[in-house]
Parts: C-alpha cells; structure tokens; sequence
C-alpha cells in the first residue's frame, strides 16, 4: 500500500509567527537577503529569525526548515498559498480612536472586576490590529491594589524623557503598556507580567517562556518594587510600576504605554492613545514625538481596530 507523507496542519501560532517573519522582511530596516540565503540556506533563515524575531526553539526549528524553499522562492511573501487572504493590509490611523476594551463575549470590561496582580496575561489590540498591548491591575505583595502616580520615564538610547500619566480606575491601578518587547520584537507568551508571587528566586530556574533571569530579580529588589514586566527571549526587564522603564536590558527602550481613561459613572475603560517611544521596531528611533500619533504614518501592523477592542486572556503560569 502506498504511504503518503504527513504534512502538518498550520495552527493559529504557526500563521502568527509567519505574518511576523513576513512583516520584517519587508522592512528595509531588517530585509531579508535572498542571496545571502542561497548560499547559506537554513542557517542563514535560523541566524535571521534569531535576530529579528527572538529565539528559535526546536519546534521552530523544524517548522522553519519546512519553509526553506518557500522563502526561497518568495522571500517577501508568497511563502503558502492564500497568504495574501491572511494578513491583513498595512493601514495608518489620522488620530488616535477612543477604543472602549471588552470581555472576549464582547460586553464592556468593567475596571473593578479586574483581578490585581493577576498571573492571567490580559492583552487587547491598539490602535492597530496585530498590535498587542498588556492590560494589568498593579498591586502590593500582599495583593491590595497600589495608586500609580504619573512618572517621568528616561529612554536609556537617547537619554531623552516623557510623561507617564499614571494609573487609572477606581484605585488608580491599572495601567495598559504595549505586549511588544522593545529589544527584537518579542510578544507574549515570551513577555509578559511577573505578579508578586512569580517574582521570585524560584522563577530563575523556570522553564521558558516563566523564566525571570537573576539580573531581573535583583533590579526589582533594588527599585523596590514587587512584580515586573520580563522578556523571556533575551532577558529585558520593565518596571510597570513606574511607566515600563527599563529595569534591565539588552532593551534600551521602554515600553509605550496606551493612555486609558476610566468613567466612573459605569465603570467602563478606554484607550485614547499612547505615550512614549514608537511600538518596535517602527517609528522615531527612541526620540519620543510631541504628537505620538505621527508614529503611526510608518506602523507595520495591520488596520484600525475602531470604537472597540476585545481582551484575549493568556494563562503562562499554567493551573496556578
């Protein structure tokens, strides 16, 4: 009997990475090199997905070489059939939305029904779809929610500064900073919210994508605080007490931060724009602009999510 060799079905992970392997190969700033390719095939593809896109784990690893001749062949786009039907156009906004957030069933997320120091990763996208950003409700170790007061946040590449406006709702708690790590681009589940009670010595020694490096520990006991924002790919820290400043690189960039605002009247929450350094790897160079909507005219993410945007919940920390 003929044997047919099995080919894998491509899951929801699998198009996602792809859609950002794509996204910085189209960029002039990380284009890929399709000669460089030919001469050194996979290894040249493995080097290139490291650098631009983070670590390259076995199961990558062997996704990845099923791609070899289709990147060969296409390089930009192209790499399986319909891909052009998958991602979505690259689109630019005038002018931040006033976004409300939502449960994923689609009601209004209220603020005080937001755990503090959750370990479930809330992230909805803004302004832009494809474009992630953390939903967190600060607190203490002891887990009473803490006031965030606005800050002024350094950016370590330029030296230059911004203003953090603070925490918003009914404790002045939450705060909303965007998902994607300013060092190579890395997105949840490899960066994500360390809650008290994962900040912590036996978190050095977790498996990926929960590992908190030694460096990150130390930086959070030293700026006092009890929980931190960590990239599991190459080890960058942020402080999301005090604007997502950079605690421990190699980032030299903090993460910008979505400004919320909270009605008191239902309880409801929305984003009216953001603050900071341009979302990576698009944007001004670390130099913060005075209208932080003039870094969208070069965003490489997808269409304008509108009046309304949805939570997605991401459990890293598994049953606990």
């Amino acid at each position: 009997m003929k044997e047919y060799k099995k080919i894998r079905i491509l899951g929801t992970s699998d198009l996602y990475f792809v859609y950002k392997l794509l996204k910085v190969m189209r960029n002039p700033k990380t284009k890929f090199d399709g000669k460089e390719f030919a001469k050194k095939g996979e290894d040249y593809l493995f080097n290139y997905v490291d650098k631009n896109l983070g670590g390259v784990d076995e199961s990558r690893r062997n996704f990845l070489k099923g791609l070899v001749f289709g990147v060969a062949a296409a390089t930009v786009i192209g790499i399986i059939p319909g891909l052009r039907v998958l991602v979505p156009p690259v689109q630019s906004v005038t002018g931040f939305p006033k976004t409300i957030l939502l449960t994923a069933s689609g009601t209004p997320l209220k603020a005080s029904q937001i755990p503090v120091n959750s370990p479930i990763t809330m992230v909805f996208e803004y302004p832009l779809s494809g474009e992630p950003n953390f939903l967190i409700n600060l607190g203490d170790a002891s887990g009473k929610p803490v006031e965030i007061p606005p800050t002024t946040v350094t950016i370590p590449q330029t030296g230059k500064t911004y203003q953090f406006p603070g925490g918003v709702g009914p404790n002045k708690s939450i705060v909303a900073y965007s998902a994607v790590c300013q060092h190579l681009g890395c997105t949840p589940p490899y960066i994500h919210f360390y809650p008290p009670q994962y900040t912590t010595p036996s978190q050095v020694t977790a498996a990926e994508p929960n590992e908190l490096s030694a460096a990150a520990l130390i930086a959070a006991r030293s700026a006092h605080i009890p929980a931190v924002i960590h990239c599991d790919c190459h080890g960058s820290t942020y402080d999301p007490y005090h604007g997502a400043s950079v605690l421990t690189g190699p980032t030299v960039r903090p993460l910008p931060a979505v400004i919320l605002e909270w009605d008191s009247s239902n309880d409801y929450l929305y984003a009216l724009g953001a603050v900071g350094v341009a979302t990576y790897p698009e944007g001004s160079n670390g130099v913060p602009s005075q209208d932080p909507r003039e870094d969208l005219d070069e965003s490489q993410f997808g269409s304008p999510v509108g009046t309304s945007s949805k939570i997605s919940e991401i459990n890293t920390f598994g049953s606990s």
